[in-house]
C-alpha cells in the first residue's frame, strides 16, 4: 500500500459511521465558541504565545496607544518610522523621530533605511501568538513590514480570535495574507539561531483593549 492508499484507507474509516445523508453545514463545529484548551483568557494567552517567539508584547488601553508604539521606538534607538496610508492618526506617537508616508510609495532603498513601521493589524490568534496582516488600509504594502528592522503591530483584543478557525473566519481570503509569529528568524545546519535574515529583526506589539 503506497502512501495515497494508506491516507484514502484512514478517511474512509474515519467515515465509515457517518450517514449517507449528512451533509457538512449539518454538522455542529466548534466555530464561534472558546475550544476547552485556550482558557478563558484569550488575550492573555495570545500575549503569552506571542512573547514566547520573542516578540516585545504590551498591554494597554486605547489612551495609551501612541505612548505605547513611541516607548518601543525609543527601547530601539529608531529614529524615522514607516507609517502605511490609512494608519490611524492616534497611533502615530509624538517625538523627534522622522514620519515618513508611504505616498508615493518609498523605494526599496528608502524602506532599507527606515528604522522602524507601525501597522495595525487583520486579525490574530491566540494559540499560536500570530499576527495576521491582509494589507488592507493602516496595514500597508507587504515590503513596508519585510524591510524595515523593527515592526510594530497595533492589535486591539476584539482581533485576536482563539485559534485558526475562528480566525480564518475574520479574513478576507480574497486579500493576500502575511502571518508573522515573532522576529524573522532563521538557524542554519548546526541550528544556531539568526534574527532578521528575511524580515525584520525585531518585532513589538501593542494590545489596546481595557486592561
Amino acid at each position: 500500500m503506497n502512501g495515497r492508499q494508506t491516507v484514502l484507507s484512514a478517511i474512509r474509516g474515519a467515515l465509515s459511521g457517518v450517514p449517507d445523508s449528512e451533509r457538512p453545514d449539518e454538522v455542529p463545529t466548534s466555530h464561534g465558541r472558546r475550544a476547552d484548551h485556550m482558557g478563558p483568557d484569550v488575550v492573555g494567552l495570545f500575549v503569552e504565545r506571542a512573547a514566547e517567539y520573542r516578540a516585545t508584547v504590551v498591554r494597554v488601553p486605547p489612551s495609551g496607544a501612541a505612548a505605547a508604539v513611541g516607548h518601543a521606538l525609543a527601547r530601539t534607538g529608531a529614529r524615522s518610522l514607516v507609517v502605511p496610508p490609512g494608519l490611524p492618526e492616534n497611533l502615530v506617537p509624538e517625538g523627534e523621530w522622522s514620519l515618513l508616508a508611504d505616498v508615493p510609495p518609498l523605494t526599496v532603498g528608502q524602506l532599507d533605511a527606515a528604522d522602524a513601521v507601525v501597522t495595525t493589524v487583520a486579525a490574530a490568534i491566540a494559540v499560536t501568538g500570530t499576527v495576521t496582516l491582509d494589507h488592507g488600509p493602516g496595514q500597508g504594502r507587504r515590503a513596508l513590514t519585510l524591510l524595515p528592522d523593527q515592526h510594530i503591530c497595533v492589535v486591539r483584543a476584539d482581533q485576536i480570535a482563539p485559534d485558526v478557525p475562528e480566525a480564518w473566519g475574520l479574513l478576507d481570503h480574497c486579500r493576500p495574507l502575511t502571518l508573522i509569529s515573532g522576529p524573522s528568524a532563521t538557524s542554519d545546519i548546526e541550528l544556531d539561531r539568526v534574527e532578521g535574515v528575511h524580515g525584520p529583526r525585531i518585532l513589538d506589539i501593542v494590545v489596546v483593549g481595557d486592561t
